[in-house]
């Protein structure tokens, strides 16, 4: 099991630069990454989720080798509030 979480086929460590290089290709994510280590798991054919942490950030393929990022994890909420009459 690699980077903590189970599912995950592979660990790489963000370049200084803000890239990962996976199979021969460089894919860019962001510098403020740099020195971290981010898991890989293959959903399906060429196309791979990219995770931090216990967080998912985003899927790549070999074709555009960038990250499409999923929604943020940290963004605000919508809370439904009710108001009762009395």
């Amino acid at each position: 099991m690699h980077h903590g979480r189970e599912g995950i086929d592979r660990t790489v460590t963000v370049t200084t630069c803000g890239r990962i290089c996976f199979n021969r290709q460089k894919i860019n994510l962001s510098a403020v990454f740099a020195g971290q280590c981010l898991g890989i798991k293959q959903v399906s054919d060429e196309i791979w989720l990219v995770a931090f942490m216990d967080y998912d950030l985003g899927y790549f393929d070999n074709e555009t080798c960038r990250l499409e990022p999923l929604d943020n994890p940290f963004g605000p909420k919508v809370l439904l509030c009710l108001q009762y009459e009395t």
